[in-house]
């Protein structure tokens, strides 16, 4: 065992996400920077300094106290109008402002290495989210509102749960009320029969809902790094259910929770027995030449790949491609690029040995740390301070039910495309076939969501010019989740270039951002919509649907089967 190897088991252990080093190469180059230093001392001190003179000025009533410190009107935390009209409450919040742009300033003093860059940006970030004087009773109106309303009990119930919490989950605030939806019956639900089941997946087979179906049938997969039925969540919110209305023959790929019996499956593995192995179900059940795929986030990435590897090896029989919220170049992946880099995915390596998977709970936090003032210190103010019962929210539902990674596959995927990003660069080899995604003809749809701070919807614009085909590039409102979880709504938008049925491919310009500029924004409405017409046009005659199964495929069970319900 070498030096690297033991320091990747220390970091593994105590640092795994290199904070110590990256904290360490900040604070040499800012030693060696006196003047920027110097600056952040002086916007510190000058704004220490008009502070105390604009809370004389509100405290007297003046219309505009001249706050040193601008405010940011969308940060949420500071909504209640007491951080605007109490001048001690103003003044509170402009002496934690000034404290960020403090450290902001000192961290700008130090830069010079991207990568540690962007670590310490990370964690001064949550340093200060969770310094916020909204995160403490004394210090947050809102609680205290509450409390003075409820008398007292607000308070009460908010330490009953912090208890709770902090015996039973982990000592993380609860988000969602779990007891009020069941896989199967108002999640998950859209009917349909288990028909394959593997080592690695469950297909379903959606049972039709129109009198007759296109003939091209339409194949559902999603990322194995969350449970499938993000696409299937509650009627009304369901993508599958809208495609089954939509006179679409719908499958889906359930993939089974790993555990350390999987640890040596690798990404070869997730082909042959997933996209490939569903594949073949689906054209034996229907007889269709063609099935067309409908993918999300790496769902997608490996739906390309498999498309890329036909085209090289000279089979036909993938229709059109949809792609949700998928990263297919990753020369810029948002900020997860600065915890991606190859000493950080050896270590997230070392941490997996130990059981053969990355644990669930693992993948979670580090999700809700990209996002830690939405998704923990808000939690942390609604329950533990105010008492607050716990939503019953399908999408937080389903982003609590998630999953573990096998060893190999995610070392694998980890280091060949966010460390080589091999794909991009025509390096990635498929099951023994070297890919070429410029091979790929198919006509596809891609969907990008102007929030996603996974799959940033810059990076997904990728596809335009990487994919040989005609690409409809579509960018949608929402997040990550909330950009594909889209049906119509008043507050839905899209932003798309030409008609949905015809070929437009030279309509789109190189850039993202000339592309924002171009493509006129459809208010009230979402690419839900978009997609049905650019997908029906491609779907094939109308036929009766197929049997439900059928030859050596007889339902095995009701959708949505065993795998998805494993924890």
């Amino acid at each position: 065992m070498g030096i690297d190897d033991i320091r990747r088991k220390i970091n593994a252990r105590i640092d795994p996400l290199g904070l110590v080093p990256a904290a360490a190469s900040v604070a040499a180059r800012a030693a060696v920077n006196p003047l920027g230093v110097a600056k952040a001392n002086l916007d510190l001190a000058g704004d220490l300094a008009k502070i105390p003179v604009a809370y004389l000025r509100a405290a007297a009533g003046a219309d505009d106290p001249k706050w040193p410190v601008d405010a940011d009107p969308r940060d949420r935390r500071f909504s209640e109008r007491t951080w605007e009209e109490n001048p001690n409450y103003a003044a509170l919040r402009q002496y934690y402002l000034a404290a960020c742009g403090y450290v902001d300033g000192l961290r700008e003093a130090g830069a010079g290495d991207a990568q540690a860059d962007g670590k310490i940006g990370f964690m001064s970030r949550l340093v200060m989210d969770a310094m916020a004087p909204t995160n403490f009773l004394a210090t947050n109106p809102e609680a205290l509102i509450e409390a003075y309303r409820t008398g007292g009990r607000s308070v009460l119930k908010g330490q009953r749960f912090f208890i709770d919490d902090l015996l039973n989950n982990d000592g993380r605030p609860e988000k969602i009320d779990r007891t009020k939806f069941t896989l199967g019956e108002d999640m998950a639900c859209t009917p349909g029969k288990v028909i394959f089941r593997n080592d690695l997946i469950e297909v379903m087979q959606y049972e039709p809902q129109t009198e007759q179906v296109h003939a091209v049938p339409l194949l559902v997969t999603p990322p194995w790094i969350n449970k499938y039925y993000i696409l299937d969540l509650t009627p009304g919110r369901s993508l599958i259910e809208m495609a089954v209305k939509s006179g679409r023959t719908v499958f889906g790929i359930s993939y089974r929770q790993p555990d350390s019996s999987m640890a040596d499956l690798g990404m070869d593995d997730y082909y042959r027995e997933g996209t490939v192995a569903a594949l073949d179900v689906v054209q034996e059940v229907t007889g269709a030449p063609k099935v067309d795929i409908l993918a999300l986030c790496l769902g997608g990435a490996m739906s390309a790949m498999a498309t890329a590897k036909d085209a090289v090896d000279g089979k036909d029989r993938i229709g059109t491609l949809t792609l949700m919220n998928t990263m297919l170049d990753y020369t810029d992946p948002g900020e997860i690029k600065y915890f991606t880099g190859p000493e950080d995915v050896e270590v997230i390596v070392e941490r997996m040995k130990a059981k053969g998977y990355l644990g669930k709970n693992e993948m979670a936090d580090t999700f809700d740390l990209v996002r830690a003032r939405d998704l923990i210190f808000n939690y942390w103010v609604s329950r533990w301070m105010k008492g607050e019962d716990p939503t019953a929210f399908d999408i937080l539902v389903w982003n609590a039910d998630s999953t573990n990674m096998p060893l190999r596959m995610h070392a694998e995927y980890m280091r060949s495309l966010y460390v080589d990003n091999a794909l991009a660069e025509g390096d990635f080899v498929l099951d023994g076939t070297r890919l070429d995604m410029g091979a790929v003809k198919n006509d596809t749809y891609v969907v990008g969501a102007v929030g996603d701070h996974i799959v940033p919807w810059s990076t997904s614009y990728a596809a335009v010019k990487m994919l040989g085909g005609d690409v409809r590039y579509v960018q949608s409102n929402g997040g990550h989740l909330a950009g594909a979880l889209n049906p119509p709504s008043k507050r839905t938008w899209y932003r798309a270039i030409g008609e949905p049925e015809k070929v437009n491919r030279g309509e789109y310009p190189s850039s993202p951002a000339e592309f924002e500029e171009k493509a006129p924004q459809i208010k009230g409405d979402s690419w839900w919509s978009d997609w049905n017409r650019w997908m029906s046009a491609r779907a094939g005659e109308m036929v009766s649907p197929p049997e439900m199964g059928g030859g050596k495929y007889a339902p095995i069970c009701d959708a949505p089967g065993e795998y998805v319900r494993s924890k």
